[in-house]
């Protein structure tokens, strides 16, 4: 499918992504004064990651630049209905990770007390009070778990609507199944961003393309480490009984999750023998490392049929935090990407901190170490409560 409208001739700045990402930062720019912004999608709003995510948003993370932008999306997402007057469905029904070896407990017991630090009320708890919490929970092997209520989940698609709907009443242009093909640089500077339907003027442009940005940092000689790698999400059937309080759980030690999703469940987990690619299809080859890990920490789970599923694609760096920043060599570049499974949570917020680094100002929240150069020193710095 091609762009139903050419997109402008020009703009100010051109927003690469359609997902939570682009769309937030697209918004606050919008807002911030600048006009005329153009945004593209190479397919539907919000197809590429957004819409495949699980829906998980939460401040529980070990890193105190991740709680910060976690913490203040959390905020938007309460607000949503009465900022955008959009329904997201936000259950604030909360966090719950399962940990069962003596180093989890100590590293959890360490992001905790840097959470509440940062006013997020999370607590350590014991395995038999994971358990009232989150009932389908077997406490065979827990030691312990960290819970955060104030975390819990919403409805992508219903998020990406919200912006959308509100970036276009702000005066984006919003351009999808419009693929860019190229940026254009004269003398180190952006001049244009083309198209499959023509050539956008433009001085700035902001990468947030996902898994796919190394390929557009390559246009330009911009190095953006991301690397795409599938996740499957599955959701069951109607499940008898089931507390409607569920939280997002999930056992730290398999990765495996669920929470609930209508009458059933949505659940997932990691694969330790996925290769990265661009795969969109799903696949039977992890479901008996996922059953072993239903068995052990949910047994009831496996007694409940299968509906659905999919399969969406993470953007993985090497130390799976974000790359947000602005480009040394390529002047009017901006990008905020390769979040590694936590761009729809903290969309929110990174759309604030793109529109102050393109009008020069302070973000809310340093995030100077996410430049994507850090790899080349010893900036690495690695998040513990990847999912």
């Amino acid at each position: 499918m091609t762009a139903r409208h050419p997109p402008p001739a020009s703009a100010p700045v051109v927003v690469l992504g359609g997902g939570v990402v682009g769309l937030s930062a697209a918004y606050h720019l919008a807002r911030s004064g600048v006009r005329d912004i153009v945004l593209l999608e190479r397919d539907a709003l919000g197809s590429g990651s957004t819409c495949r995510a699980a829906g998980g948003v939460r401040a529980q993370f070990s890193d105190p630049l991740n709680i910060t932008l976690g913490a203040r999306s959390l905020e938007t997402f309460r607000e949503f209905p009465a900022r955008f007057g959009q329904e997201i469905d936000f259950r604030q029904v909360g966090y719950l990770f399962l940990l069962s070896s003596p180093e989890a407990v100590a590293a959890f017991e360490a992001g905790v007390a840097l959470q509440n630090h940062l006013q997020v009320p999370s607590r350590m708890i014991s395995a038999a009070e994971a358990q009232r919490l989150s009932p389908l929970v077997s406490t065979e092997g827990l030691l312990a778990a960290a819970w955060s209520p104030t975390d819990g989940h919403c409805t992508p698609e219903a998020v990406v609507l919200g912006y959308a709907n509100a970036a276009r009443r702000s005066g984006v242009t919003l351009v999808p199944h419009c693929a860019a093909t190229g940026i254009d640089v004269t003398d180190g500077r952006i001049t244009g961003v083309r198209t499959q339907a023509g050539t956008i003027a433009t001085e700035s442009v902001v990468c947030a393309a996902g898994a796919w940005s190394a390929e557009v940092g390559q246009w330009i000689g911009v190095d953006l480490p991301v690397t795409p790698l599938r996740r499957q999400v599955l959701v069951t059937e109607p499940v008898p009984d089931l507390d409607a309080h569920t939280p997002f759980t999930i056992d730290f030690e398999t990765s495996f999750y669920f929470h609930g999703e209508g009458r059933g469940l949505l659940l997932g987990m990691s694969d330790p023998e996925e290769t990265p690619g661009f795969k969109l299809t799903r696949s039977d080859a992890w479901l008996p490392r996922l059953g072993e890990a239903i068995a052990r920490r949910a047994p009831a789970i496996g007694e409940i049929g299968i509906a659905g599923g999919w399969a969406g694609l993470y953007e993985m760096t090497p130390d799976h935090n974000a790359l947000i920043g602005r480009a040394d060599t390529v002047a009017g570049f901006l990008y905020a990407t390769g979040f590694s499974g936590h761009g729809f949570l903290m969309g929110p917020a990174v759309g604030e901190v793109v529109r102050d680094l393109y009008l020069g100002e302070e973000p809310f929240v340093d995030v100077s170490s996410l430049d994507a150069g850090r790899f080349a020193t010893v900036g690495a710095r690695p998040e513990l409560t990847i999912v």
